[in-house]
Order: C-alpha cells, then structure tokens, then sequence
C-alpha cells in the first residue's frame, strides 16, 4: 500500500491529434473523442466510481470556461464525457457551473463553447454564476494594507449564494468535481485546479490585489472550498499563458494528450506543473502557499504524491510567459520600482497581442504601466496614451492630462480590470468588440439582456468601445 500523501493519475491519448495548424480550432476526431470518453472512465472507476456520489446524488460540475477563444476553456468533448458518466452512475441532477473571467458574461460563453447545447441534450442545469445573488467573505490570507503595506488592497468580496449553499454549507452532500484545462498562467504560473476557483469571488471583486498578492487570494479561496475530485484536460496545453492569441496557437499550444486525475486538487496541480517543467518554489507560488497553509492534504511536494502512470517523457521546461510578440510601434513603458505582471503588465499586453495578432489592431500610441517611471521619459510622450494600473496613474495620470489632454488618456484602473482595458485597447487598436464573440449582433444582445435581467454581475466591455471613447 502507498505511503504517499496523494494519488495522482495520468491518462495518455493515443490516438493522433489533428495534422493541420492548431490555428484551425477543430473538434475532436470520432476515435480521440472516443478515448477521452474511456479515459474518463477509468479515472472515475478507479477512484471509486459510482460510490463518489454523496447523499443528495448530485453531481456539480466546474469546467475552465473563462472565455470562448480557442483552447482557453475546458474542451466540450471532456465536459460530455464526465456528464455521460455520471448520467450513467445514476446522478439525480448534475450542474455545470461557471462564471467566467472579467469583461465576458457566462451565458454568452456557455452559448460559444458549445456548453449549453450539451446540457440540452442531457438534461443538465446550466448555473451562471455572474446571474447569482452573493454572500460577503473574507479574504484573509493576509492583513488589510492599512497594516501591512504588502497586504490587501480588499478585504472583502461576494462569493454566489448558489456556491455557499450547495458547496461550502452542504459540502458532505454534494460531489463537487473541477474540470480546468492544461495551461500555463502568464500571471500565475498555471491556471489548474486551484485557479479555476478563481470564479468563485464575482467579477468586480477578482480586481484588486491581481498583483503579487493574486497567489496569497486564489489560496484564500481554496481555504473555503476544494473539489472533491479534479480532472486537469490537457488534450492540448497551453504555453506562454492561459488565453493565446489564435494567430499563435502553433507556437503556443501543444499536443501533450493527457488527462491528470486526483480527488487532490493540489497534488493534480503539482502534476500538471511538472508536465510544464514548472516548480512551485520558482514559477507556481499559489501551489507553495497552499502546501505552507497545510491546504494540501499532508501533500508538502510532489515527494508526497505517487502518480500512476508514465510522465518520463515530459523533459522539457516551458515558458509561461507571453509570447515576446508585440506590435513595434506601441510604445510599452515599465515601471522600474514595480510592475507586476501578475496584474497592470500582463493583463493589457495579453489583450494587446490579441488585438493585434487576430484582429489586426492598430498601433501608434504609448502604454503605461507600473511605478517608478523616469520623469523626462513621461513627459516626452506624445499622443495617444493608456496608463494601466492605480501605480501608474498615481505617478503619471495628471501631468498626462494635463498635458495632453483628457481626449487622449485612457485609464485602466485597479491593478486589472479588464473590462475598462479591454474598452480602451478596442478604441485605440479600433477593434470592434463584438468580433471577440463571433455571434450575429441581435444574439448577442439577446444573451447580454438575458443576462442583465437575470441580474448579472459581469462587466462587460461596450459593443462600440471601437467608435466611442469610454475611459
């Protein structure tokens, strides 16, 4: 018998991946869909099977679908197959649940991957979270900065009533299974099991503290729930972050086949870091927390973990850093005191790279970000400028404007909000927002109505931030 603290179990695809660029977003063949399908069952057969299932016979399902861009949610193919099986183990009902990532509303992404005509075909109920009535938590992995001028910004934050009620209060009721997807985190390392919880805190609270203090909060919120069993889908891995630009998907995307299994969510982590070559102690630092705060289940390395399975192939050390591709005539200036990439350097260069590399945004202007700028540099800016994150609008937001006037500033405030990016980078690149959600106009707005009326929280950029200046 193992005197391991976890079991952690690897599932290697064998079947042929597609031949053409991963730039052509396809869905699976019949026979790797086909493998998914009894990989997934092995997984579930091997932890117990139909005995995971708890009192209530309830089945709640948390994929990664923080947005509709190819390979940056949870493959709808994996989702299927976990929702056939625990159709078949005799479930009473099964949820899938989400509330995806600032600046994009979950009805509309459900709607995009493909989601909620899966739950048509089986009967499964579709939770929007982002729609859900919330109840006040704490974050408290750290002291207030008032205290501490390394600790938070907020303290505070909403957490959905239909989480508390379902998955925190009647935990020993109620299977409660992660479904992330295989990718590198451009701010966090990699974006597994314990970041997919990151939906738990609604949209305008995931805002402050997205800096060096981002690893410390997402274990926060591992402190109040944990899955009871977690599948990372790795079918393709993403590398030099979680959202790659289309354009990029051939350097950015990988074939690896393999689906991680483990009911725990660190020990899953650890092992999918490892695929990446990545260390906690070096690249993944909300997995060195965890295992600090004894979260982990005795799991304190992956020592502690046995894996079953052969991962001996997987020699390599991967970049989760973005792809060093950037438009040459956008003026990108760092602040040399700080800049956190976790927040006001990574999240406007990711859209930045969107923008430019799949729907040819234009350049010609400066971004600035961080803190401890070079005055003379500042104020040899000319035109067009966005200043990303409180640091750098502290430092350089009103000589800015007061220079160049407020028409030609854009701010982004908090250290990532990505709704008020997202709004400034379609009105200086004049990109049309709506072709981030390829559905026709009325649909759209159809979903965002729906949405609104249904009472969502999501900040959603505006559908003409490509014509009308918002921030």
């Amino acid at each position: 018998m193992s005197t391991k603290a976890a079991t952690v179990t690897v599932k290697r695809l064998h079947t042929p991946h597609q031949t053409e660029s991963f730039t052509q977003f396809k869905p699976l063949s019949t026979a790797l869909k086909n493998e998914v399908f009894a990989a997934v069952t092995g997984l579930f057969d091997a932890a117990g099977g139909k005995n995971l299932l708890k009192k209530s016979g309830d089945v709640y399902l948390k994929p990664n679908a923080i947005d509709s861009k190819p390979y940056s949610y949870t493959r709808p193919e994996l989702v299927e197959a976990v929702i056939q099986y625990w159709k078949n183990a005799g479930a009473r009902h099964i949820y899938l649940i989400e509330n995806c990532t600032q600046s994009n509303f979950t009805r509309m992404v459900f709607a995009l991957t493909g989601y909620s005509d899966i739950c048509r075909r089986y009967g499964v109920r579709e939770v929007y979270l982002d729609e859900e009535k919330s109840i006040p938590f704490i974050f408290r992995g750290k002291a207030p900065e008032t205290q501490d001028e390394t600790g938070y910004a907020q303290t505070n934050f909403l957490i959905p009533r239909f989480i508390t009620e379902n998955l925190i209060d009647r935990a020993e009721e109620n299977l409660y299974i992660s479904l992330p997807k295989l990718k590198t985190h451009s701010m966090a390392g990699v974006t597994l099991g314990v970041k997919n919880q990151w939906a738990f805190p609604q949209p305008s609270d995931r805002r402050s503290d997205h800096n060096y203090n981002l690893a410390s909060k997402l274990v926060d919120v591992l402190s109040y729930i944990q899955p009871d069993f977690t599948i990372i889908e790795g079918v393709e891995a993403t590398i030099h972050g979680h959202y790659p630009a289309t354009a990029l998907a051939d350097k950015c995307v990988l074939p690896f086949r393999v689906l991680i299994g483990s009911a725990n969510v660190v020990a899953a982590d650890l092992v999918g870091a490892r695929l990446f070559g990545l260390k906690p102690e070096e690249d993944v630092l909300h997995l060195k927390i965890a295992m600090d705060r004894d979260y982990s289940r005795g799991v304190h390395s992956l020592d502690d973990v046995e894996i079953i399975g052969d991962i001996s192939d997987f020699t390599q050390r991967y970049s989760w850093d973005l792809y060093p591709q950037f438009p040459e005539d956008i003026t990108i200036l760092k602040g040399k005191e700080r800049c956190c990439r976790e927040g006001c350097q990574n999240n406007p260069l990711t859209v930045i790279q969107i923008l430019s590399c799949d729907f040819q945004g234009k350049g010609g202007w400066t971004i600035v970000m961080g803190k401890g700028h070079d005055r003379e540099v500042i104020d040899a800016i000319k035109g067009r400028v966005m200043v990303a994150g409180h640091c750098a609008i502290a430092e350089a937001g009103d000589s800015l404007v007061a220079r160049l006037g407020r028409k030609n500033i854009y701010f982004s405030g908090y250290c990532n909000d990505l709704c008020a990016t997202t709004n400034a980078l379609c009105h200086l690149m004049k990109v049309n927002p709506l072709l981030m959600a390829p559905l026709p106009f009325f649909k759209s707005l159809k979903l965002l109505t729906l949405s609104k009326l249904h009472g969502s929280q999501a900040n959603v950029p505006f559908f003409f931030a490509h014509k009308v200046k918002v921030v």
